[in-house]
């Protein structure tokens, strides 16, 4: 299964009591692609940054690297082309042209502004973050 992960879900991967364990055991094991683009990349480290921190980008940037290394599970997708399926929110639109791009299942996210995706004929879809592991990672 391939997803993208809103940059509000990844910066809650390590917080304390984020009930988001399961979906980071499934990527952390690779049993996700998780598809991201340099864009992406990149405001995954400035906000994380902002946030809380160098030391809290150095976390998610190692859990990164350490799955692609050992799985092979992050997807890079550059879209060469911009789909233009979230006029309220530009750098949300970036996550919804790498999805399409990467033929995502789903952008994980807690934003209401990626609901556009269920009418915008496109296979993504979005889903939070707790809803994903209810649907998909329940008996992990």
């Amino acid at each position: 299964m391939i997803v993208c992960l809103d940059t509000n879900v990844v910066l809650r991967l390590f917080g304390r009591n984020s009930g988001l364990e399961r979906l980071v055991h499934a990527f952390a094991f690779g049993h996700l692609t998780v598809a991201v683009s340099t864009g992406i990349w990149l405001e995954y480290q400035e906000i994380a940054v902002r946030i809380g921190g160098p030391a809290h980008w150095e976390r998610i940037d190692r859990l990164f690297r350490q799955v692609e290394a050992l799985h092979g599970t992050v997807r890079h997708v550059e879209p060469s082309f911009h789909f233009h399926t979230i006029a309220a929110d530009a750098d949300d639109d970036a996550f919804a042209d790498c999805a399409i791009a990467a033929e995502a299942d789903y952008v994980i996210t807690e934003d209401r502004h990626f609901d556009v995706l269920a009418s915008a004929g496109y296979k993504v879809r979005a889903i939070t973050p707790e809803e994903f592991i209810r649907q998909h990672l329940a008996g992990a």
